[in-house]
């Protein structure tokens, strides 16, 4: 629905960790620090380039999620306007895709004074 935009600024989770991920009937989320995501979109997992494990809306998560849970964010990067990457410090990579124009496929939230990015 929306695109990524140019300016959003994820570098509070860089060196940040999750201690919990939430799971919903439609969203899982999950929080590095001071940034919070609520995904409906798939969420796919990598490590070291390689496919591990994939999460879809009305699914529980494999147990591959558990991985991303108390692991230093290394880096994100932002590839294109439709992707988010968050690379960990165990090798796990997360792609959160916004794969939709119909419908929001994910919400992130900065704590302090920061806008609720919709994507």
């Amino acid at each position: 629905m929306y695109r990524i935009p140019a300016d959003l600024d994820l570098s509070p989770l860089v060196g940040e960790y999750a201690t919990q991920i939430r799971v919903g009937r439609f969203d899982l989320q999950f929080a590095f620090g001071p940034v919070r995501f609520a995904v409906e979109s798939p969420i796919r997992l990598f490590r070291d380039g390689e496919p591990i494990a994939r999460w879809k809306a009305g699914r529980w998560p494999p147990p591959e999620f558990y991985e991303i849970m108390n692991v230093d964010v290394l880096r994100y990067e932002v590839p294109d306007d439709r992707r988010i990457v968050i690379e960990l410090d165990n090798g796990i990579a997360i792609h959160l895709a916004g794969d939709s124009d119909d419908r929001e496929c994910f919400q992130i939230f900065i704590e302090g004074n920061h806008p609720t990015w919709i994507i």
